[in-house]
């Protein structure tokens, strides 16, 4: 039981570099070559993104469409949404870096690596799960610059901050995912063989783009802006965010008469959101003093996620067990 609420080594991983960042943070003649590096460790990235995306899963989940369409609503329409209204009822008593944040939050995209797992454990669809994180993370780098267009342009100096941060997405993001996708012929094999190697730089490039934002919002006085009751609030949003999404995809699922296999995709792949893909954009659309602010929010979450999910995915297992044993008998009994 205590297992399942411990903290995951890369969320210890975080919280180190964000202390580290915090005491000594890149300045002065670092910051630029810790941006550059930044921005190559993005672009890898996502070209390992596109290179581990597999066609053929995708072919065998594309059969699920209202699936997908459900998934991707709960993700970039309820998320929003629910941001929105909680962040404008309890405008008065935030602060507007937890606001911001919290936002960003909500316009990822869902996760890849997490959510099918967890559907999985769920005894779920799993080839609908990797064709809808996939589709999600792949159609995020369009639709999270619009909706950070809608929601939070008042945090960027551009004036126009859709095109910018459309150009920046695209030539950052889009570009090596879609390069990576046509490279998998040639490089999916050593990916597929040797996923660990890639999940470690996967989380490397995450830890040094979490190093550079928070370095640069430290420098601009990160700490003293935000206080324990900033931390205390983002928390609390979280869960509530959090809970109002897992209730409402179980909701839609039941209402829709979706079987087991496919209301655990709309829980698990509907609820998360992506970290791995969250700290890059933020990276790619906003100035590099404000990642910090803008990723806090969902480092919480994600860890949030993580737990909660994981409980919840175990007892959707066990409910399918249960299930599958019944039936069993039922058969042996005719």
């Amino acid at each position: 039981m205590l297992a399942r609420f411990r903290p995951d080594k890369f969320l210890l991983l975080l919280l180190v570099t964000l202390a580290f960042a915090s005491l000594v943070p890149a300045r002065g003649s670092a910051a630029p070559l810790f941006d550059r590096l930044t921005d190559i460790g993005i672009t890898l990235l996502f070209f390992m993104h596109g290179a581990k995306l597999s066609r053929s899963a995708i072919v065998a989940g594309l059969g699920a469409w209202r699936l997908h369409l459900m998934v991707l609503a709960t993700t970039f329409i309820l998320f929003p949404l629910l941001g929105l209204g909680m962040t404008t009822a309890l405008s008065p008593w935030l602060d507007e870096a937890v606001v911001a944040g919290f936002l960003f939050l909500c316009i990822v995209p869902s996760t890849v690596q997490s959510s099918i797992a967890m559907t999985a454990m769920a005894h779920g669809n799993v080839p609908a799960a990797v064709c809808s994180a996939s589709l999600s993370n792949v159609l995020g780098i369009v639709l999270t610059p619009m909706l950070a267009a809608l929601l939070l342009h008042g945090q960027s100096a551009e004036g126009n901050f859709f095109l910018s941060a459309l150009i920046s997405v695209a030539t950052t993001l889009l570009l090596p995912f879609i390069l990576g996708h046509l490279a998998r012929p040639l490089v999916g094999g050593f990916i597929d063989k040797h996923r660990s190697l890639v999940s470690r730089a996967d989380r490397g490039v995450i830890l040094l783009v979490v190093y550079t934002a928070f370095s640069a919002a430290v420098v601009e006085g990160l700490w003293k802006r935000f206080s324990g009751w900033d931390l205390i609030s983002i928390a609390i949003l979280s869960s509530i965010l959090l809970g109002a999404v897992l209730l409402f995809t179980r909701f839609i699922a039941r209402l829709t008469h979706q079987s087991h296999e496919n209301e655990a995709v709309l829980v698990f792949c509907g609820s998360k959101k992506s970290l791995a893909s969250g700290v890059p954009m933020a990276g790619a659309l906003f100035a590099p003093a404000q990642v910090g602010v803008m990723v806090l929010p969902l480092m919480l979450f994600h860890q949030l996620q993580l737990l909660v999910c994981a409980a919840l995915a175990q007892a959707y297992g066990r409910r399918a067990e249960a299930n599958a044993n019944v039936s069993g008998e039922k058969a042996h009994a005719v």
